[in-house]
């Protein structure tokens, strides 16, 4: 017991000082983002050019993601199962890469062979990006393997330098190509074999870094991977890969239906006020790639008890975070809009950010549990699950798109994500006794509803959107830090927040 309660001290440090850490970085590469989407990008590209390199990134990362073969929720799974620094982790890196390496192949043989009825989706509106077709099967290699090795990191508690790659180094690169671009050092197709490239970029980096940290030997004993083990692991792959099939164009097809239904142009409005409120998942993301190797050990040994304290905790921080930046967001959202350059035309997209918002909101407090189900021996749930969810997800879209417009297409996201992480939560609960829920989000929920009600109500000191922006914000923020803290809507923040206001 005492080796026990000791370990788990260790990961637990572990967890809180890589999650703090990556929270960090990922607010600063945030600001970046903010600063380079909102000010560098809406002055110097057209819509037209933004949706492009949008439609070349997601249909790039639809087919890396299928290329994958599951190798992401299946690594976090067996892992454990393999794990032993002493014995290379008996050759688990060799079969990280086995998997994606073959499906790499075939689903580059599929992007070129289905290059027809692709192009067709979009010739009609988005022709431009049609141009540039095969520049997406260049990116769709470096995403693959990326992504490979970031899981890799993940898997050896390690987020940081990864995240710092991914979030700040991947943005500034984009900034000098923004500024080379805008200064006609670029013309559009060096620009676009520029944008991919960064990707290569960082594929590269993260590489060296896993090299540093880890073990990158291929050296491998086939032997150790028993029958017993080599059914499961292949049982559970070709679900995932089933569902990925299914389900993995869900988060790409509001994209992809803009595009081919309205245009690039409309694209690039739906691209801008989406990262505007994607950034309500920032926090959720450090979070959930720390917590998921412990969720995956805790599930292993049969210990539900101890994951589903996990999920209470991550839905909670997770909805905290995500809830006070959708606040500070919506109170703003006029004054974003009159201050970055062109935002008559980006204002069209105002309710798109609503919307998508909500929806971040769910995913990110019951995000989790899809996690906890995929680890568990309920895995195959996730299959009904993803198939679900994409006809719904296809149902809306069309519903909605030609009513609508951009505001459809995100009124569908958020419809499919209540009506699906509701069914999802009922399987957690039922499956593996996952319950996410507890007084401090009922709290945090009856605070924002409050502050916004605030917000309506405050009158306006000043046209100029800068001092709008600083009063507002400091209002409503000295009110939430109070309330925060007299509800007492986590322990930890409590503690964290008497501790500095004392």
């Amino acid at each position: 017991m005492f080796i026990f309660a000791y370990l788990k001290e260790v990961l637990m440090g572990i967890v809180i000082r890589q999650s703090i850490k990556g929270t960090f970085v990922n607010y600063v590469g945030a600001f970046i983002g903010f600063l380079t989407t909102m000010f560098v990008v809406t002055k110097f590209l057209k819509p037209e050019e933004i949706g492009l390199t949008k439609v070349i990134y997601e249909v790039s990362f639809l087919f890396a993601s299928l290329a994958q073969l599951g190798t992401s929720a299946s690594a976090m799974r067996f892992f454990p199962y393999f794990r032993d620094p002493e014995k290379n982790n008996n050759g688990f890196f060799f079969y990280l890469l086995l998997m994606p390496s073959v499906g790499t192949v075939i689903f580059l043989f599929l992007y070129y062979l289905f290059r027809d009825p692709i192009t067709d989706f979009f010739i009609h509106n988005s022709s431009l990006f049609v141009d540039y077709y095969n520049y997406a099967g260049i990116l769709i290699v470096f995403l693959v393997f990326w992504i490979v090795f970031e899981i890799y990191s993940n898997l050896l508690m390690r987020i940081v330098v990864p995240k710092l790659i991914r979030e700040v180094g991947v943005r500034l690169m984009l900034v000098a190509i923004y500024f080379l671009y805008a200064f006609h050092y670029l013309n559009l197709n060096g620009f676009v074999m520029a944008y991919v490239f960064v990707y290569g970029i960082a594929l590269v980096l993260t590489l060296l870094y896993v090299s540093r940290i880890g073990t990158l030997s291929l050296k491998h004993d086939f032997s150790f991977v028993n029958k017993p083990l080599r059914i499961k692991i292949l049982k559970y792959t070709l679900f995932l890969i089933a569902g990925a099939l299914g389900g993995t164009i869900i988060n790409q097809l509001d994209i992809f239906m803009v595009s081919s239904q309205m245009g690039l142009s409309f694209t690039g409005i739906y691209t801008i006020a989406f990262y505007m409120a994607a950034m309500i998942e920032m926090p959720a993301r450090s979070m959930t790639a720390i917590s998921s190797p412990i969720a995956a050990a805790a599930l292993k040994e049969g210990d539900l008890a101890k994951a589903n304290e996990l999920y209470k905790k991550v839905s909670l921080h997770q909805f905290i975070a995500g809830s006070t930046l959708f606040l500070f967001i919506w109170i703003n959202i006029d004054n974003i809009f009159a201050i970055i350059p062109n935002g008559t035309t980006y204002e069209a997209g105002k309710w798109v950010v609503f919307f998508i918002a909500l929806s971040k909101l769910v995913s990110v407090t019951f995000g989790f549990g899809g996690t906890l189900i995929s680890f568990s021996r309920y895995y195959y749930w996730g299959l009904y699950f993803t198939f679900f969810l994409t006809g719904l997800t296809i149902y809306t879209n069309y519903l909605l798109i030609p009513r609508l417009g951009m505001t459809g297409a995100a009124l569908a996201t958020f419809i499919t994500c209540l009506i699906s992480y509701s069914w999802q939560q009922w399987i957690v609960l039922k499956k593996v006794k996952g319950n996410p829920y507890t007084i401090g989000i009922v709290k945090q929920i009856f605070l924002i509803l409050f502050l916004l009600g605030v917000d309506i109500i405050l009158p306006s000191w000043s046209s100029n959107p800068f001092v709008d922006i600083f009063y507002r914000t400091s209002v409503i923020i000295l009110l939430w830090i109070y309330l925060t803290y007299r509800l007492k809507i986590s322990d930890e923040m409590s503690l964290l927040l008497r501790k500095y206001i004392k």
